[in-house]
Protein backbone atom coordinates (compact mmCIF):
# COMPACT_ATOMS: atom_id res chain seq x y z
CA UNK A 1 0.00 0.00 0.00
CA UNK A 2 1.25 3.46 -0.92
CA UNK A 3 1.23 6.20 1.73
CA UNK A 4 2.28 9.83 1.34
CA UNK A 5 1.39 13.42 0.44
CA UNK A 6 -1.95 13.85 -1.33
CA UNK A 7 -2.03 17.67 -1.44
CA UNK A 8 -0.14 20.74 -0.20
CA UNK A 9 -0.98 24.31 0.80
CA UNK A 10 1.10 27.13 2.27
CA UNK A 11 0.99 30.51 3.97
CA UNK A 12 3.67 33.19 4.04
CA UNK A 13 3.79 36.82 5.19
CA UNK A 14 2.63 39.37 2.64
CA UNK A 15 5.65 41.60 3.31
CA UNK A 16 9.37 41.20 2.78
CA UNK A 17 12.63 43.11 3.05
CA UNK A 18 14.71 43.14 -0.15
CA UNK A 19 18.08 41.57 0.57
CA UNK A 20 19.82 44.35 -1.32
CA UNK A 21 18.35 46.83 1.20
CA UNK A 22 19.71 44.80 4.12
CA UNK A 23 23.09 44.50 2.43
CA UNK A 24 23.34 48.27 1.95
CA UNK A 25 22.40 49.04 5.55
CA UNK A 26 24.80 46.45 6.97
CA UNK A 27 27.67 47.39 4.63
CA UNK A 28 27.71 43.90 3.12
CA UNK A 29 28.59 43.43 -0.54
CA UNK A 30 25.22 42.64 -2.13
CA UNK A 31 26.63 39.97 -4.45
CA UNK A 32 27.89 38.06 -1.43
CA UNK A 33 24.28 37.52 -0.39
CA UNK A 34 22.61 37.39 -3.80
CA UNK A 35 25.11 35.49 -5.96
CA UNK A 36 26.97 33.84 -3.10
CA UNK A 37 24.04 32.60 -1.00
CA UNK A 38 21.14 32.88 -3.44
CA UNK A 39 19.17 35.34 -1.31
CA UNK A 40 16.79 37.91 -2.84
CA UNK A 41 13.94 38.55 -0.40
CA UNK A 42 13.42 38.00 3.31
CA UNK A 43 9.81 37.43 4.36
CA UNK A 44 8.88 38.94 7.72
CA UNK A 45 5.91 38.62 10.06
CA UNK A 46 3.50 41.54 10.24
CA UNK A 47 2.19 42.81 13.58
CA UNK A 48 -0.88 40.56 13.55
CA UNK A 49 0.99 37.38 12.57
CA UNK A 50 2.78 34.56 14.39
CA UNK A 51 3.38 30.84 13.81
CA UNK A 52 -0.19 30.09 14.89
CA UNK A 53 -1.73 32.34 12.25
CA UNK A 54 0.60 30.94 9.59
CA UNK A 55 -0.27 27.34 10.52
CA UNK A 56 -3.99 28.07 10.80
CA UNK A 57 -4.12 29.82 7.43
CA UNK A 58 -2.17 27.04 5.70
CA UNK A 59 -4.43 24.39 7.24
CA UNK A 60 -7.59 26.26 6.24
CA UNK A 61 -6.37 26.66 2.67
CA UNK A 62 -5.61 22.93 2.49
CA UNK A 63 -9.00 21.90 3.88
CA UNK A 64 -10.92 24.26 1.59
CA UNK A 65 -8.74 23.42 -1.39
CA UNK A 66 -9.58 19.73 -1.02
CA UNK A 67 -13.15 20.28 0.22
CA UNK A 68 -12.46 18.21 3.33
CA UNK A 69 -14.94 17.58 6.12
CA UNK A 70 -13.46 18.04 9.63
CA UNK A 71 -14.68 14.53 10.49
CA UNK A 72 -12.30 13.13 7.87
CA UNK A 73 -9.21 14.50 9.62
CA UNK A 74 -7.87 12.21 12.36
CA UNK A 75 -4.71 14.11 13.21
CA UNK A 76 -3.14 17.53 12.87
CA UNK A 77 0.53 17.12 13.75
CA UNK A 78 2.74 20.18 13.76
CA UNK A 79 6.50 20.55 13.47
CA UNK A 80 7.76 23.83 14.90
CA UNK A 81 10.57 25.33 16.93
CA UNK A 82 8.71 28.62 17.37
CA UNK A 83 6.02 27.59 19.85
CA UNK A 84 4.13 30.39 21.61
CA UNK A 85 3.70 28.49 24.89
CA UNK A 86 5.81 26.04 26.92
CA UNK A 87 2.80 23.77 27.52
CA UNK A 88 -0.10 24.49 25.18
CA UNK A 89 0.82 23.31 21.67
CA UNK A 90 0.43 25.32 18.49
CA UNK A 91 -1.80 22.48 17.30
CA UNK A 92 -4.44 23.26 19.92
CA UNK A 93 -4.58 26.88 18.78
CA UNK A 94 -4.90 25.78 15.16
CA UNK A 95 -7.74 23.41 16.03
CA UNK A 96 -9.72 26.09 17.87
CA UNK A 97 -9.11 28.58 15.05
CA UNK A 98 -10.43 26.12 12.46
CA UNK A 99 -13.53 25.62 14.58
CA UNK A 100 -14.31 29.32 14.09
CA UNK A 101 -14.86 28.41 10.44
CA UNK A 102 -16.31 24.90 10.62
CA UNK A 103 -18.28 25.12 13.86
CA UNK A 104 -17.78 24.50 17.58
CA UNK A 105 -16.34 21.06 18.42
CA UNK A 106 -16.13 20.16 14.73
CA UNK A 107 -12.60 18.85 15.38
CA UNK A 108 -13.37 17.26 18.77
CA UNK A 109 -12.09 13.82 17.66
CA UNK A 110 -8.93 15.15 16.03
CA UNK A 111 -5.60 14.36 17.68
CA UNK A 112 -3.17 17.32 17.77
CA UNK A 113 0.40 17.61 18.98
CA UNK A 114 3.59 19.60 18.33
CA UNK A 115 6.90 17.91 17.58
CA UNK A 116 10.07 19.90 18.24
CA UNK A 117 13.60 19.06 17.11
CA UNK A 118 14.88 22.28 15.55
CA UNK A 119 14.41 22.23 11.77
CA UNK A 120 13.61 18.52 11.47
CA UNK A 121 10.49 18.52 13.65
CA UNK A 122 8.05 18.53 10.72
CA UNK A 123 9.84 15.56 9.15
CA UNK A 124 9.35 13.73 12.45
CA UNK A 125 5.66 14.71 12.35
CA UNK A 126 5.40 13.49 8.75
CA UNK A 127 6.93 10.10 9.50
CA UNK A 128 4.73 9.67 12.56
CA UNK A 129 1.65 10.29 10.43
CA UNK A 130 2.88 8.05 7.60
CA UNK A 131 3.17 5.17 10.07
CA UNK A 132 -0.31 5.96 11.40
CA UNK A 133 -1.84 5.83 7.91
CA UNK A 134 -0.06 2.55 7.19
CA UNK A 135 -1.90 1.10 10.19
CA UNK A 136 -5.14 3.00 9.44
CA UNK A 137 -5.37 3.32 5.64
CA UNK A 138 -8.89 4.82 5.63
CA UNK A 139 -7.82 7.77 7.80
CA UNK A 140 -6.46 11.18 6.77
CA UNK A 141 -4.01 13.39 8.63
CA UNK A 142 -2.56 16.86 8.20
CA UNK A 143 1.08 17.68 8.86
CA UNK A 144 2.00 21.35 9.25
CA UNK A 145 5.44 22.93 9.38
CA UNK A 146 5.21 26.45 10.80
CA UNK A 147 8.07 28.65 11.93
CA UNK A 148 9.49 32.13 12.27
CA UNK A 149 13.24 32.20 11.68
CA UNK A 150 14.31 35.32 13.55
CA UNK A 151 17.90 36.33 14.32
CA UNK A 152 19.44 39.24 16.20
CA UNK A 153 19.90 42.53 14.37
CA UNK A 154 23.45 42.86 13.02
CA UNK A 155 24.13 39.15 13.59
CA UNK A 156 25.62 36.79 11.00
CA UNK A 157 22.26 35.06 10.71
CA UNK A 158 20.21 38.21 10.10
CA UNK A 159 20.11 37.86 6.32
CA UNK A 160 18.80 34.26 6.55
CA UNK A 161 15.56 35.23 8.30
CA UNK A 162 12.15 34.21 6.99
CA UNK A 163 8.74 32.91 8.03
CA UNK A 164 6.13 30.59 6.60
CA UNK A 165 4.02 27.49 6.92
CA UNK A 166 3.49 24.39 4.77
CA UNK A 167 0.46 22.13 5.30
CA UNK A 168 0.30 18.62 3.79
CA UNK A 169 -2.55 16.12 3.59
CA UNK A 170 -1.27 12.61 4.32
CA UNK A 171 -3.31 9.68 2.97
CA UNK A 172 -3.16 6.20 1.51
CA UNK A 173 -2.90 6.12 -2.30
CA UNK A 174 -1.71 9.76 -2.45
CA UNK A 175 -1.71 11.86 -5.61
CA UNK A 176 1.69 13.56 -5.16
CA UNK A 177 4.29 11.43 -3.35
CA UNK A 178 4.47 7.99 -1.76
CA UNK A 179 7.28 7.46 0.77
CA UNK A 180 9.70 4.66 1.47
CA UNK A 181 9.32 2.80 4.77
CA UNK A 182 13.08 2.81 5.28
CA UNK A 183 14.72 5.86 6.86
CA UNK A 184 18.38 6.61 7.44
CA UNK A 185 19.06 8.36 10.76
CA UNK A 186 22.09 10.05 12.34
CA UNK A 187 21.94 11.79 15.72
CA UNK A 188 24.37 13.51 18.09
CA UNK A 189 23.68 15.81 21.02
CA UNK A 190 25.50 19.08 20.26
CA UNK A 191 25.11 22.83 20.83
CA UNK A 192 25.38 24.13 17.29
CA UNK A 193 22.11 26.08 17.51
CA UNK A 194 19.64 26.30 20.40
CA UNK A 195 17.16 28.57 22.19
CA UNK A 196 17.86 28.35 25.91
CA UNK A 197 15.89 29.70 28.82
CA UNK A 198 18.04 32.56 30.07
CA UNK A 199 18.14 33.11 33.83
CA UNK A 200 18.72 36.44 35.53
CA UNK A 201 18.70 37.09 39.26
CA UNK A 202 16.49 39.88 40.59
CA UNK A 203 19.65 41.40 42.01
CA UNK A 204 21.02 41.75 38.45
CA UNK A 205 17.79 43.27 37.15
CA UNK A 206 16.59 45.44 40.02
CA UNK A 207 19.95 46.16 41.66
CA UNK A 208 18.68 45.02 45.05
CA UNK A 209 19.75 42.28 47.41
CA UNK A 210 16.16 41.57 48.40
CA UNK A 211 13.86 39.20 46.53
CA UNK A 212 10.85 41.38 45.72
CA UNK A 213 7.76 39.85 44.16
CA UNK A 214 7.55 40.89 40.53
CA UNK A 215 4.55 40.10 38.30
CA UNK A 216 3.74 37.09 40.47
CA UNK A 217 7.31 35.73 40.38
CA UNK A 218 8.41 34.83 43.92
CA UNK A 219 11.62 33.05 42.93
CA UNK A 220 14.85 35.00 42.96
CA UNK A 221 15.48 34.04 39.31
CA UNK A 222 13.58 35.36 36.32
CA UNK A 223 13.52 33.23 33.16
CA UNK A 224 13.55 35.03 29.83
CA UNK A 225 12.81 33.35 26.53
CA UNK A 226 14.23 34.92 23.40
CA UNK A 227 13.05 34.06 19.88
CA UNK A 228 16.54 34.52 18.48
CA UNK A 229 18.86 31.52 18.89
CA UNK A 230 22.34 31.04 20.29
CA UNK A 231 24.34 29.60 17.41
CA UNK A 232 27.77 28.98 15.96
CA UNK A 233 27.35 29.17 12.19
CA UNK A 234 30.60 27.46 11.23
CA UNK A 235 30.17 24.67 13.78
CA UNK A 236 26.52 24.20 12.79
CA UNK A 237 27.59 23.78 9.18
CA UNK A 238 30.08 21.10 10.24
CA UNK A 239 27.35 19.31 12.20
CA UNK A 240 25.02 19.56 9.22
CA UNK A 241 27.59 17.92 6.94
CA UNK A 242 28.48 15.20 9.45
CA UNK A 243 24.87 14.23 10.12
CA UNK A 244 23.68 14.19 6.50
CA UNK A 245 26.62 12.07 5.34
CA UNK A 246 26.05 9.63 8.20
CA UNK A 247 22.30 9.44 7.55
CA UNK A 248 22.88 9.01 3.80
CA UNK A 249 25.10 5.99 4.42
CA UNK A 250 22.66 4.62 7.00
CA UNK A 251 19.80 4.88 4.51
CA UNK A 252 21.80 2.86 1.98
CA UNK A 253 22.18 0.16 4.64
CA UNK A 254 18.52 0.27 5.70
CA UNK A 255 17.22 0.16 2.11
CA UNK A 256 19.83 -2.43 1.02
CA UNK A 257 21.02 -0.22 -1.81
CA UNK A 258 24.57 0.00 -3.09
CA UNK A 259 26.37 2.33 -5.43
CA UNK A 260 25.62 5.99 -6.00
CA UNK A 261 22.20 6.39 -4.44
CA UNK A 262 21.65 9.95 -5.68
CA UNK A 263 22.00 8.90 -9.33
CA UNK A 264 18.45 7.52 -9.34
CA UNK A 265 17.00 10.73 -7.85
CA UNK A 266 15.23 13.32 -10.02
CA UNK A 267 15.30 15.88 -7.18
CA UNK A 268 17.46 16.34 -4.09
CA UNK A 269 15.44 17.92 -1.27
CA UNK A 270 17.49 19.30 1.62
CA UNK A 271 16.97 21.59 4.59
CA UNK A 272 17.82 25.09 3.37
CA UNK A 273 18.68 27.50 6.20
CA UNK A 274 19.73 29.71 3.31
CA UNK A 275 19.10 29.20 -0.38
CA UNK A 276 22.42 27.66 -1.47
CA UNK A 277 23.05 25.51 1.63
CA UNK A 278 22.04 22.33 -0.21
CA UNK A 279 24.42 22.76 -3.14
CA UNK A 280 27.21 23.81 -0.78
CA UNK A 281 26.91 20.74 1.45
CA UNK A 282 25.79 17.95 -0.89
CA UNK A 283 29.26 18.23 -2.43
CA UNK A 284 30.51 16.19 0.56
CA UNK A 285 28.24 13.26 -0.34
CA UNK A 286 29.05 13.68 -4.02
CA UNK A 287 32.78 13.53 -3.22
CA UNK A 288 32.37 10.40 -1.07
CA UNK A 289 30.52 8.70 -3.92
CA UNK A 290 33.07 9.81 -6.54
CA UNK A 291 36.60 9.49 -5.10
CA UNK A 292 38.06 9.21 -8.60
CA UNK A 293 36.65 12.63 -9.51
CA UNK A 294 38.14 14.12 -6.35
CA UNK A 295 41.57 12.76 -7.18
CA UNK A 296 41.34 14.22 -10.67
CA UNK A 297 40.90 17.79 -9.39
CA UNK A 298 43.68 20.36 -9.18
CA UNK A 299 44.74 21.13 -5.61
CA UNK A 300 47.45 20.49 -3.07
CA UNK A 301 45.17 19.04 -0.41
CA UNK A 302 41.73 17.50 0.01
CA UNK A 303 40.11 20.85 0.86
CA UNK A 304 41.36 22.46 -2.34
CA UNK A 305 40.34 19.42 -4.39
CA UNK A 306 36.84 19.50 -2.87
CA UNK A 307 36.52 23.18 -3.71
CA UNK A 308 37.57 22.47 -7.29
CA UNK A 309 35.10 19.56 -7.50
CA UNK A 310 32.28 21.91 -6.48
CA UNK A 311 32.99 23.93 -9.64
CA UNK A 312 33.38 20.91 -11.91
CA UNK A 313 30.99 20.31 -14.85
CA UNK A 314 29.86 17.04 -13.27
CA UNK A 315 28.75 18.65 -10.04
CA UNK A 316 27.32 21.83 -11.57
CA UNK A 317 25.20 19.70 -13.88
CA UNK A 318 23.81 17.84 -10.86
CA UNK A 319 23.08 21.12 -9.06
CA UNK A 320 21.29 22.67 -12.03
CA UNK A 321 19.13 19.62 -12.64
CA UNK A 322 18.32 18.31 -9.18
CA UNK A 323 18.96 21.04 -6.58
CA UNK A 324 18.29 24.38 -8.29
CA UNK A 325 14.49 23.84 -8.58
CA UNK A 326 14.33 23.36 -4.80
CA UNK A 327 16.00 26.74 -4.23
CA UNK A 328 13.69 29.02 -6.22
CA UNK A 329 11.14 29.74 -3.48
CA UNK A 330 13.77 29.76 -0.72
CA UNK A 331 15.57 32.69 -2.34
CA UNK A 332 12.28 34.63 -2.35
CA UNK A 333 11.20 33.79 1.23
CA UNK A 334 14.20 32.91 3.39
CA UNK A 335 14.61 30.27 6.06
CA UNK A 336 11.41 28.83 7.51
CA UNK A 337 13.08 26.24 9.75
CA UNK A 338 10.90 23.09 9.82
CA UNK A 339 9.19 24.04 6.59
CA UNK A 340 12.32 24.70 4.53
CA UNK A 341 12.67 21.18 3.13
CA UNK A 342 8.96 21.09 2.25
CA UNK A 343 9.13 24.56 0.71
CA UNK A 344 11.89 23.10 -1.45
CA UNK A 345 9.55 20.24 -2.36
CA UNK A 346 6.75 22.63 -3.28
CA UNK A 347 9.16 24.81 -5.25
CA UNK A 348 10.37 21.77 -7.19
CA UNK A 349 6.89 20.51 -8.00
CA UNK A 350 5.63 23.96 -9.05
CA UNK A 351 8.73 24.52 -11.18
CA UNK A 352 8.29 21.24 -13.04
CA UNK A 353 4.53 21.76 -13.36
CA UNK A 354 5.18 25.14 -14.96
CA UNK A 355 7.72 23.59 -17.33
CA UNK A 356 5.49 20.58 -18.07
CA UNK A 357 8.13 18.11 -16.91
CA UNK A 358 7.15 14.46 -16.71
CA UNK A 359 8.08 13.48 -13.14
CA UNK A 360 5.76 10.47 -12.79
CA UNK A 361 7.44 7.41 -11.25
CA UNK A 362 10.70 9.29 -10.63
CA UNK A 363 12.33 9.22 -7.21
CA UNK A 364 12.90 12.21 -4.92
CA UNK A 365 15.65 12.03 -2.32
CA UNK A 366 15.07 13.80 1.01
CA UNK A 367 17.99 14.85 3.22
CA UNK A 368 16.58 16.52 6.35
CA UNK A 369 18.50 18.19 9.16
CA UNK A 370 17.75 19.67 12.56
CA UNK A 371 20.30 21.31 14.83
CA UNK A 372 21.02 19.70 18.10
CA UNK A 373 21.52 17.53 15.95
CA UNK A 374 19.77 14.97 13.72
CA UNK A 375 19.49 14.08 10.05
CA UNK A 376 17.09 11.76 8.26
CA UNK A 377 17.38 10.48 4.70
CA UNK A 378 14.54 8.80 2.83
CA UNK A 379 12.95 8.55 -0.60
CA UNK A 380 9.61 9.16 -2.27
CA UNK A 381 8.08 8.23 -5.62
CA UNK A 382 6.22 10.87 -7.64
CA UNK A 383 2.72 9.60 -8.32
CA UNK A 384 0.83 9.69 -11.60
CA UNK A 385 -1.69 12.35 -10.55
CA UNK A 386 0.73 14.82 -8.96
CA UNK A 387 -0.16 17.56 -11.43
CA UNK A 388 -3.87 17.48 -10.54
CA UNK A 389 -2.96 18.43 -6.99
CA UNK A 390 -0.14 20.88 -7.69
CA UNK A 391 -2.13 22.87 -10.25
CA UNK A 392 -4.17 24.24 -7.32
CA UNK A 393 -1.09 25.75 -5.64
CA UNK A 394 -0.16 29.25 -6.82
CA UNK A 395 3.26 29.42 -5.18
CA UNK A 396 5.21 31.60 -7.59
CA UNK A 397 2.21 33.83 -8.31
CA UNK A 398 1.80 34.48 -4.57
CA UNK A 399 5.48 35.35 -4.20
CA UNK A 400 5.16 37.97 -6.93
CA UNK A 401 2.33 39.68 -5.03
CA UNK A 402 4.36 40.28 -1.85
CA UNK A 403 5.00 43.87 -0.77
CA UNK A 404 8.47 45.27 -0.05
CA UNK A 405 9.03 47.21 3.17
CA UNK A 406 11.72 49.78 3.93
CA UNK A 407 14.53 49.25 6.42
CA UNK A 408 13.02 51.43 9.12
CA UNK A 409 9.77 49.43 9.06
CA UNK A 410 11.76 46.18 9.18
CA UNK A 411 13.69 47.25 12.28
CA UNK A 412 10.52 48.41 14.03
CA UNK A 413 8.84 45.09 13.29
CA UNK A 414 11.92 43.23 14.51
CA UNK A 415 11.92 45.18 17.78
CA UNK A 416 8.11 44.86 18.02
CA UNK A 417 7.70 48.61 18.16
CA UNK A 418 4.94 48.87 15.55
CA UNK A 419 1.37 48.83 16.87
CA UNK A 420 -0.45 48.68 13.52
CA UNK A 421 -0.02 46.11 10.79
CA UNK A 422 1.79 47.14 7.62
CA UNK A 423 -0.95 45.40 5.63
CA UNK A 424 -4.29 44.94 7.39
CA UNK A 425 -5.35 41.28 7.64
CA UNK A 426 -7.95 40.10 5.15
CA UNK A 427 -9.37 36.61 4.58
CA UNK A 428 -7.01 35.21 7.18
CA UNK A 429 -6.56 34.45 10.86
CA UNK A 430 -4.87 37.15 12.91
CA UNK A 431 -3.72 37.56 16.50
CA UNK A 432 -6.50 39.57 18.10
CA UNK A 433 -5.23 40.01 21.66
CA UNK A 434 -3.12 38.58 24.47
CA UNK A 435 -4.79 38.56 27.89
CA UNK A 436 -2.99 40.79 30.40
CA UNK A 437 -5.47 41.26 33.26
CA UNK A 438 -7.45 38.11 34.11
CA UNK A 439 -5.20 36.28 36.62
CA UNK A 440 -6.28 32.81 35.46
CA UNK A 441 -5.79 33.67 31.77
CA UNK A 442 -2.61 35.77 31.82
CA UNK A 443 -0.83 35.31 28.50
CA UNK A 444 -3.72 33.55 26.76
CA UNK A 445 -3.64 34.27 23.02
CA UNK A 446 -6.86 34.91 21.10
CA UNK A 447 -7.24 34.76 17.35
CA UNK A 448 -9.94 35.83 14.90
CA UNK A 449 -10.65 35.26 11.26
CA UNK A 450 -11.05 38.47 9.24
CA UNK A 451 -12.98 38.33 5.99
Amino acid sequence: MKVGIDSIAFDIPKIYLPIITLAEKRNIEADKLIKGLGLHKMSFLDVHQDVVTLASNAALKLIQQENLNPNEISRIYIGTESGVDSSKPVGSYVLSNLEQIFGARSFKNCDVVDLTFACIGAVDALQNCLDYIRLNPTKKTIVIASDNAKYDLNSSGEYTQGAGSIAMLITANPRILSFSKEVGVATEGVFDFFKPRRNFSKEEIFQTENNPEWNGILENEINIYKEQPVFDGQYSNQCYISRITEAYEHYKEESHQKGKLYEKWSAILMHLPYCFQGRRTFIEIFANENPELVEGQIGENSKEKLKALAKSPEYLNLVNQYILPTEIASGQIGNIYTGSIFLGLLSTLCHHFKNETNLTNTTFGFIAYGSGSKSKVFEAIVEENWKTSIEKVALFETLEQATAIDFSTYEKLHKKELKQSVIAPKNEFHLDKIEKENPVLIGARYYKFVR
